[in-house]
């Protein structure tokens, strides 16, 4: 399964961006999609989860500002990140895993990486 992921880029403080994730080479439907970051200095950590058809996943410090979601026909998965802050700068990837999603990095498929620069 090959991911890449786009959408990435600079704003400012309480700006939005969306991020897709279009996936190929594999049944994109038999795949859970998550999203993670990695800030400056820092390590990978889990942003938002969704399983093929229901149930969406997120990290306390993002819940109620983004959102998950999936467009099973066309393979893509996106994540619209709104009110963003500073500390949501990082290097966003797309990965995919069989069936559930875990918070962990236990993921079989990682995209390269799109960065996410929020300004103050």
């Amino acid at each position: 399964v090959e991911l890449v992921e786009s959408g990435g880029g600079l704003v400012q403080a309480g700006g939005s961006l969306r991020l897709s994730c279009a996936a190929s080479g594999g049944t994109f439907t038999n795949y859970a999609m998550g999203w993670f970051r990695q800030p400056p200095g820092k390590e990978r950590e889990f942003v938002a989860g969704i399983r093929w058809k229901f149930g969406t996943y997120y990290a306390d410090s993002v819940k109620g500002r983004f959102t998950i979601s999936r467009d099973n026909a066309k393979n893509t998965v996106y994540l619209q990140m709104n009110s963003l802050k500073p500390e949501d700068t990082a290097v966003y990837y797309c990965a995919a895993r069989f069936r559930e999603v875990v918070v962990t990095s236990h993921w079989d498929y990682w995209g390269q990486g799109t960065q996410v620069t929020v300004s103050s």
